[in-house]
């Protein structure tokens, strides 16, 4: 197959790296002309897509995984992708281990956390979003989060998330104690868990 087909082939299903052309043997120069040509577009730092893409409403959660690859949308993200919140956060917000790189990142605007432990692995769920494998916590696991990290997105917020999950149809009571234990934020749910249910 011709290279530049290959290339567009690639950016087609999702976005694209210089390195996932080095790993199929593929020059960057060849990534870099498309470019010129105004057949691919830089989308990021290092990240390319077809001209014209489809873009979908969670686009800079696929940009924030394909540079982040270690990383786990999480918090008001992840609330936000899960239809648990009203808010519409105006930074993707990323969990990376603790001992990890922090990312560098243009665009979209990023927050990184830091977790540690069981709490990092914890309730991850995998998605393709535009052809890109993007790990988000799940719904129980993020609300668990919302607890932890109430000083940095707010109380509000947490209990508003809270009320949301335990609204739904299938809400899993169990699940959501699971992920207050990993988090340790049981004593701390408790009390809002008892006067919302």
């Amino acid at each position: 197959m011709h290279l530049d087909k290959k290339i567009r082939r690639m950016a087609a299903k999702g976005i694209v790296r210089p390195r996932d052309l080095e790993e199929q043997g593929i020059p960057r120069s060849r990534l870099y002309a498309l470019r010129d040509q105004g057949l691919l577009t830089a989308v990021g730092r290092g990240l390319y897509t077809v001209a014209d893409p489809d873009i979908t409403e969670n686009h800079t959660l696929a940009l924030v995984a394909k540079s982040v690859d270690h990383g786990v949308m999480c918090l008001l993200t992840a609330l936000r992708f899960h239809g648990l919140t009203t808010q519409a956060p105006h930074q993707v917000w990323v969990a990376i281990h603790g001992d990890a790189h922090k990312p560098v990142i243009d665009y979209p605007p990023t927050r990184v956390v830091r977790m540690t432990g069981e709490a990092v692995t914890a309730g991850m769920e995998k998605h393709s979003i535009e052809g890109v494998p993007v790990r988000v916590y799940g719904a129980a696991k993020t609300v668990a989060d919302c607890f932890k990290f109430r000083n940095k997105i707010g109380t509000d917020v947490a209990i508003e998330a809270l009320r949301d999950f335990l609204s739904r149809r299938g809400r899993k009571i169990d699940e959501l104690q699971k992920f207050a234990r990993i988090c340790r934020v049981t004593n701390v749910m408790r009390p809002y868990v008892e006067s919302i249910a």
